[in-house]
């Protein structure tokens, strides 16, 4: 039987690649992204958000089988703390009734390795206080005070911890649906291009994101994991955030850590 898959950030990286994955394997996908996509939104945005829900429930008839946000920015700018997880929770807690319709439901965020890297408490704080004004004014004092870098790990720090605690409640694990979360660690997109072609920035990525198995990796190779967490194979993961990122997290955090 043909799964119905969502996929934001479809236009390209991780999710252009996911999108093509799935695809070929006899899924119907629908994209979701700001410009070229199946339901055309802008995640960073209430009005975006609830386009995207009514979007996807107009074009799946109702039922969705499985939902993978992909879509994500790195701005050092308050854009990025309303993209990266206020767009992503909106955005899943919209769509689990469409989930639930479902006979296996599935559910997986794109994370990072950054989310393991410094944070500001406040933002973080705030985002796991549903308190979308006030983690949007944090952010602010954060960028005005030339700290804008550490909004990207902390909206992905925050939404690594809502992931935990989301999946093994009654509203996702409880009604059946697997929730989890892949970090990368340095992908070759669209995002991390113009800082890897600068050689000085680039040294800087390789110490800060040290990856010994096979260095910098493809969108394909984040997709592929996103791919299994979300198939019908993976009945009893949840509330997981796994790093694919040739040994980074490992790396940096060490063996005491896991």
């Amino acid at each position: 039987m043909t799964r119905c898959v969502v996929v934001t950030g479809s236009a390209s990286g991780i999710g252009e690649a996911l999108v093509r994955l799935l695809r070929e394997q006899g899924d119907e996908v629908i994209g979701v992204d700001r410009d070229v996509a199946d339901v055309q939104a802008d995640l960073s945005t209430g009005d975006g958000r609830d386009r995207a829900v009514s979007g996807v429930a107009e074009r799946s008839a109702g039922r969705v089988d499985a939902v993978v946000a992909c879509a994500g920015v790195s701005h050092p700018e308050p854009v990025t703390v309303s993209t990266n997880y206020f767009g992503v929770v909106r955005l899943l807690e919209g769509l689990r009734p469409l989930l639930a319709a479902a006979p296996r439901p599935r559910a997986a965020v794109v994370g990072s390795i950054s989310g393991t890297q410094p944070v500001d408490p406040g933002v973080v704080e705030a985002c796991l206080q549903d308190d979308e004004p006030a983690a949007l004014e944090r952010a602010r004092a954060v960028a005005e005070r030339g700290a804008g870098h550490e909004l990207y790990s902390s909206s992905k720090s925050a939404l690594a911890q809502w992931v935990r605690r989301a999946a093994v409640s009654p509203e996702w694990a409880g009604a059946g649906v697997p929730l989890n979360a892949v970090a990368p660690g340095v992908v070759l997109s669209p995002m991390t291009a113009p800082l890897l072609a600068d050689e000085e920035w680039r040294q800087v990525v390789e110490e800060a994101v040290p990856m010994p198995l096979h260095g910098f990796a493809e969108p394909v190779v984040i997709a592929r994991a996103l791919r299994w967490l979300v198939s019908e194979d993976n009945t009893h993961m949840a509330g997981q955030v796994i790093y694919v990122d040739g040994g980074a997290e490992a790396t940096l955090r060490g063996p005491q850590t896991f």
